[in-house]
C-alpha cells in the first residue's frame, strides 16, 4: 500500500512540474516573440 501511494505521488509531482515546465517555456516563447515583433 505505502510503494503505491509513493509511486503515485512521484508520479503526480513528474506530471506536474512537466506542465509547469512547458507552461513555463510556452510563456517565455510567446513573450520573446511579442517582444521581437514590436519594433514601433
Amino acid at each position: 500500500m505505502e510503494y503505491g501511494f509513493l509511486s503515485h505521488l512521484l508520479l503526480w509531482l513528474i506530471g506536474a512540474m512537466a506542465a509547469v515546465g512547458a507552461v513555463l517555456t510556452v510563456g517565455a516563447f510567446w513573450s520573446m516573440g511579442r517582444a521581437g515583433y514590436r519594433k514601433d
